[in-house]
């Protein structure tokens, strides 16, 4: 693992690296967050978020979310996932190298080019063509301090350029490209091309780490398809 000064994590550029820190984009508003996202089910790894209309004023495009998103993107973008992850000393998990490969949708429909199909959460999720993955961002907006031995994401820097990466050959990949902890402290956000190789480990010393994470997009879905949205 490379562990990088903080004054080199602010070196990384999406377009170079697959990721970029945004420091304290959040902070002003990480009280008001924090309310908010207290309503949501607790003691579970991970929260889907659908329906949620408190998060608009900050996903929205002008809002100081969506604002970092609309840099990265280059244009404005829409909210289409999103969810919250609480890790603790009881739900303390590792999870090894992988890709982000599927959006999730209201309805599914037979779309040439989308699938395999899956539920999760009792939501559908799908595998679009690859292309609309290059093009989307993911954020993730940091409730609490994030350092090198509370399970920060571990990502491969580069491979979001690679494509798709066949599933036995994503570890690989993930070593060629060496490794770096994205550390934070609360109310940093950081981007990430959606399709970058990342990985979690277990925390060394577990606190609370609470990471509200959203994919936005700025392309519209074939006819049959919608979007399912977080607001």
């Amino acid at each position: 693992m490379t562990m990088l000064m903080d004054t080199d994590l602010d070196r990384l550029t999406l377009n170079e690296h697959g990721a970029e820190l945004f420091r304290g984009a959040a902070l002003p508003h990480l009280n008001d967050l924090e309310a908010i996202l207290d309503s949501l089910p607790v003691e579970q790894a991970g929260v889907r978020i659908s329906g949620f209309s408190a998060l608009e004023t900050y996903v929205a495009p002008h809002g100081p979310i969506g604002l970092v998103a609309r840099q990265a993107l280059g244009g404005m973008g829409k909210a289409v996932r999103a969810i919250l992850f609480d890790k603790t000393e009881g739900t303390n998990w590792s999870l090894a190298w992988h890709q982000d490969r599927t959006i999730c949708v209201r309805h599914q429909a037979d779309v040439e080019g989308y699938g395999p199909w899956s539920i999760k959460a009792g939501l559908h999720h799908v595998a679009p063509p690859f292309d609309l993955l290059a093009e989307m961002v993911t954020l993730r907006v940091h409730l609490d301090d994030v350092p090198s031995t509370n399970a920060p994401l571990l990502i491969a820097p580069g491979s979001h350029k690679f494509g798709r990466v066949p599933a036995n050959q994503v570890e690989r990949a993930a070593h060629r490209c060496g490794t770096i902890a994205c550390t934070a402290l609360a109310g940093d956000i950081w981007v990430y091309s959606t399709p970058i190789l990342h990985a979690s480990e277990a925390a060394a010393r577990p606190r609370r780490r609470r990471v509200l994470q959203i994919d936005f997009s700025t392309q519209e879905l074939p006819e049959g398809l919608a979007w399912l949205g977080v607001t």
